[in-house]
């Protein structure tokens, strides 16, 4: 210590020292922050396109607001399937649960909407994210809605059991767990399976349903989907209209 520059008393210390550990402590009981994934610049395009179509007809708010990957983005015709319910498509393909996460602003806020059908998680399955950090990111979209739409409603439609994921079909199933229990525990949310509806009688996917890369749907497919989405979807959708 320069000569020239008192020591610390000891008090003054012992205050620090304390300051110092309540701040430790508080930080340890602070939730980790979701792993976000990197805002990917490859869906600027289709984000673009959304702002531009909302631009060109703004959205009415408290509608039906479908987002996710591949899945739902194929679902061309869903507003249709649903009619007269109030849907618009805003799935974007390729996308994980980090880039939903990412894009929120842009994708979910605009439309404000009162019930979310989310169908998003089998990239990151594929991409090898454990099950455990996919949920996590998926619970941060479910906070997210809740923090800024509390009245809406979140239906989370379960990851598929595809035939060219096979291998990881454990993993589907504990992700898909992850997020019932979520919707189980957790209020306005609810988890609808479609897998009971893309298998036979012995349990085995329906190859009739699945185009050549055994991922992605034909079209007549969907008509499993919207027999078993919209009886859950019409039921999300009158509570939410019976609730002020």
């Amino acid at each position: 210590m320069h000569p020239l520059i008192p020591s610390p008393k000891p008090r003054a210390l012992t205050r620090l020292a304390l300051a110092w550990l309540v701040a430790v402590a508080v930080a340890a009981c602070l939730p980790p922050l979701p792993p976000l994934l990197a805002a990917e610049p490859r869906f600027e395009k289709d984000i673009r396109a959304f702002i531009e179509a909302d631009k060109a007809r703004p959205p009415a708010p408290g509608g039906i607001l479908f987002v996710g990957s591949s899945i739902f983005r194929e679902w061309s015709h869903v507003a249709d399937a649903m009619a007269p319910l109030p849907v618009v498509n805003r799935a974007f393909g390729g996308s994980r649960t980090g880039d939903q996460l990412d894009r929120f602003d842009a994708v979910v806020s605009p439309h404000a909407p009162r019930v979310v059908v989310y169908y998003c998680g089998s990239n990151d399955l594929k991409a090898g994210h454990d099950p455990e950090a996919i949920f996590t990111r998926f619970k941060a979209f479910s906070d997210r809605l809740a923090h800024d739409f509390p009245s809406a409603r979140l239906l989370y439609v379960a990851a598929t059991r595809s035939p060219d994921r096979v291998p990881l079909w454990d993993r589907v199933d504990h992700y898909n767990a992850l997020v019932r229990a979520h919707c189980r525990d957790t209020a306005l949310r609810q988890f609808i399976d479609i897998n009971p509806a893309l298998v036979d009688a012995a349990g085995c996917p329906r190859t009739d349903l699945y185009r050549d890369d055994k991922l992605h749907f034909h079209p007549h497919a969907y008509d499993a989907f919207a027999a078993v989405i919209r009886p859950a979807l019409e039921a999300a959708w009158k509570d939410a209209n019976a609730r002020p």
